[in-house]
C-alpha cells in the first residue's frame, strides 16, 4: 500500500477489509447495490487486457493498476482514483497484487440521468463549461470520497436500507467528483446538448454499430455537430479518432467471439464488419501483438 497520511491510510484500511470480506475469491463481483462491484486479484496479470472501460469511477484500495488510452499511461493505487466520463476502449493490467495483500477495486458505474440532475442543483458546478477534456482522469484519493464509499459498501450489512440510502452516498461521491478540477468533463455529460454530450452520443451510436460502414457526416447529424467539430472534439474527449475507436470495437468484439463462440477468425472477422480477412488479420496482429489464431491459442492456454 502506498505511503498515505494516517487519516486516509486508516480509512483504505477499513474499505480494503470492507472489500474483502464481500468477495473473498479473484474475480468480479457484483452487489445489491445495482451500481457498486467489486474486483479482487491476488497476483498481478501477466499479460495486459483490452476492454472497454465503460463510464465508472474506479477506487483501488490496495494493489495497482496500469491503464493505457491509445498512447496514454494511468498509474494507479490507492492514493489516486480513475475516472472515466465516457466508455473507453483501454488495456488494463494490474501490476501490484499478491496472496497476501490482493489487489482489490471498488468499482461505481456512473449515471448519465444523475450527473444531469446533479449539474443543475450544484452551485459549485455552475462554473463557465470549458471546452471537452479527456474522458478518463485520475484524481487524488481524499478523506471525503473515503468516508462515503465506506458508507456505501457498509449498506451491503442491511438490505433493506440500500433502497433509500444507497442513491443519497452515490450521489455525494459524484458530488465530490463534480467538483474536483477534474470534473469539468462529467459537467458536459450532465448539460443537454453540451460538445461532450454530444460526442458521448456519437460513443454510444458507434458501439451500437461498430460493424457497420463508418460514416462521419451520417454520426455528425445524428449528434448535431459538423464534421470537422465531431472529428475534433472526439479525439480530445477519447484521444483517438471515431475511425479508430470504431476498429478497436471491431476488434475486441472478435477475439471475444473467437473466444467465447470458438469462430474461426474468417467468421469472426466478417461478423464485426471486415470485408477483407487479411485486412482484419494485420490490424489484429498489430493490435494484439500476434496473427488471430495464434493470440487465441494463447490466451486459451493461461
Amino acid at each position: 500500500m502506498p505511503d498515505t497520511p494516517p487519516p486516509l491510510g486508516d480509512r483504505v484500511h477499513e474499505l480494503a477489509g470492507l472489500i474483502e470480506r464481500s468477495t473473498g475469491k479473484d474475480g468480479f463481483h457484483t452487489t445489491a447495490i445495482p451500481a457498486l462491484n467489486f474486483s479482487r486479484l491476488s497476483a498481478p496479470m501477466e499479460l495486459p487486457m483490452r476492454g472497454v472501460q465503460e463510464a465508472a469511477l474506479c477506487l483501488i484500495v490496495q494493489g495497482a493498476k496500469r491503464a493505457i488510452l491509445a498512447d496514454e499511461v494511468y498509474d494507479y493505487d490507492a492514493s489516486r482514483f480513475v475516472v472515466a466520463s465516457v466508455d473507453l476502449p483501454v488495456t488494463g493490467q494490474v501490476t501490484e497484487a499478491s496472496a497476501e495483500a490482493p489487489y482489490l477495486c471498488l468499482i461505481l458505474k456512473l449515471s448519465a440521468a444523475t450527473i444531469a440532475e446533479m449539474v443543475t442543483e450544484a452551485e459549485s458546478a455552475k462554473a463557465p463549461l470549458p471546452p471537452p477534456s479527456r474522458g478518463l482522469f485520475l484524481q487524488p484519493s481524499s478523506v471525503e470520497m473515503l468516508d462515503a464509499a465506506i458508507r456505501l459498501v457498509k449498506l451491503l450489512d442491511t438490505p433493506r436500507d440500500i433502497p433509500l440510502l444507497a442513491p443519497l452516498v452515490e450521489r455525494e461521491i459524484l458530488y465530490r467528483v463534480l467538483c474536483s478540477p477534474q470534473g469539468a468533463m462529467l459537467r458536459h455529460i450532465g448539460i443537454a446538448d453540451s460538445q461532450g454530450q454530444r460526442v458521448a452520443k456519437a460513443i454510444h451510436w458507434l458501439r451500437e454499430h461498430y460493424a457497420k460502414p463508418l460514416r462521419i457526416d451520417h454520426i455528425a447529424r445524428e449528434v448535431h455537430m459538423s464534421a470537422s467539430a465531431l472529428h475534433h472534439h472526439f479525439k480530445a474527449v477519447t484521444a483517438m479518432s471515431p475511425l479508430q475507436y470504431q476498429k478497436q470495437l471491431r476488434l475486441q468484439e472478435a477475439r471475444r467471439l473467437m473466444l467465447s463462440e470458438v469462430l474461426d477468425a474468417a467468421s469472426a472477422s466478417h461478423r464485426v464488419g471486415y470485408e477483407s480477412p487479411s485486412q482484419f488479420s494485420r490490424e489484429y496482429s498489430r493490435m494484439f501483438g500476434a496473427p488471430p489464431v495464434r493470440d487465441v491459442e494463447r490466451l486459451r492456454n493461461l
